[in-house]
């Protein structure tokens, strides 16, 4: 765990607040507030904030501060980032479910492209960083969980080097990935803040810092990334319900990043893939790194207005990508 300290909790309190409408204000979801240091912050703004704390320890004090306000804070016994777990029955706290959460801060479900309904803030845990990055993608594309309720804000701290992959270009090394096209179709994504990893108080019983290596990728700081789901996201052939065929295909492209995408096609016994390619523009040559995201997402919605998706064997191949990664 990460614990904001006052100096950042001023700095973060600005970068949350910045570009908000006029009007009423979605709800801010702070996790893992602890001590309530960022939480003191937002709420002496005016900011109306929901803390979901997993860690029982930090749970008095931040009840004892809701207790002494008028309903600006509200204090939930839960982990955001153990939410909506793949079991069945009953769950044990800190585990919860979604609707129960919502239903808790009292958000009801909004249109897809209604405005942002919450904002949440948080920081990504280091050793599930890349697994909840790919939790919340699969979310994001099939309107589940967190998203069954409209296009919720993430306001959150990613190591350097992940935030570096989210936003790579076409033919980077190493750095374009199927997370990269599947992130930048899906949302807007704005660096708020970059800060060094120092500036960070963790609970760690040596007490040194958790600042996972990188020897290919910057990595010397944390940086506060908004991520805003897209309000055109699912206004073309790209629905929730085909959500999974079109990350499969991404995973698939990019598996092999120097590889031509005519032989991806090919792979799939596609036989007109070359006219297919032609038609978008594409260059024939052209390798899978080379391909811009919404490059990705015009080949895919031409290839389900084709029909080539039928095939059971590529929707088998779907499935089972789809329970490897849970």
């Amino acid at each position: 765990r990460f614990i904001v300290c006052p100096q950042l909790a001023r700095t973060v309190q600005r970068c949350l607040q910045d570009g908000t409408r006029p009007g009423p204000q979605p709800v801010l979801l702070e996790c893992a507030p602890g001590p309530g240091i960022l939480t003191r912050t937002l709420l002496n703004a005016g900011v109306r904030v929901v803390a979901l704390e997993s860690n029982s320890a930090f749970l008095p004090n931040l009840q004892s501060l809701e207790n002494s306000l008028d309903g600006q804070l509200k204090v939930i016994y839960g982990d955001f980032f153990r939410l909506d777990p793949l079991v069945t029955g009953t769950l044990k706290p800190p585990a919860m479910y979604s609707d129960k959460l919502f239903e808790t801060m009292g958000v009801a479900a909004v249109p897809w492209r209604a405005d942002v309904p919450v904002k949440i803030f948080g920081i990504l845990p280091q050793k599930k960083e890349r697994n909840t990055l790919w939790r919340l993608l699969f979310a994001l594309y099939e309107c589940s969980s967190i998203y069954r309720y409209g296009r919720v804000e993430l306001n959150i701290f990613i190591s350097e080097k992940e935030y570096k992959v989210l936003t790579a270009k076409p033919g980077e090394t190493r750095a374009y990935q199927a997370l990269t096209v599947l992130w930048q179709v899906g949302c807007e994504i704005q660096l708020l803040h970059m800060e060094p990893w120092s500036s960070f108080v963790t609970n760690l019983k040596n007490g040194g810092l958790a600042v996972p290596k990188s020897t290919w990728l910057p990595n010397d700081h944390l940086c506060l990334v908004r991520l805003t789901p897209q309000q055109n996201l699912f206004t073309g052939g790209l629905k929730p319900t085909n959500s999974a065929t079109f990350i499969f295909m991404v995973k698939q492209c990019l598996a092999k990043p120097k590889s031509r995408l005519t032989d991806r096609l090919n792979s799939w016994s596609l036989d007109n893939g070359g006219k297919l390619l032609r038609e978008l523009e594409i260059p024939r040559n052209a390798e899978a790194r080379n391909l811009y995201p919404e490059d990705y997402r015009r080949l895919f919605e031409a290839l389900q207005n084709s029909s080539m998706f039928t095939e059971t064997w590529f929707h088998d191949d779907v499935l089972e990508s789809i329970r490897h990664i849970n």
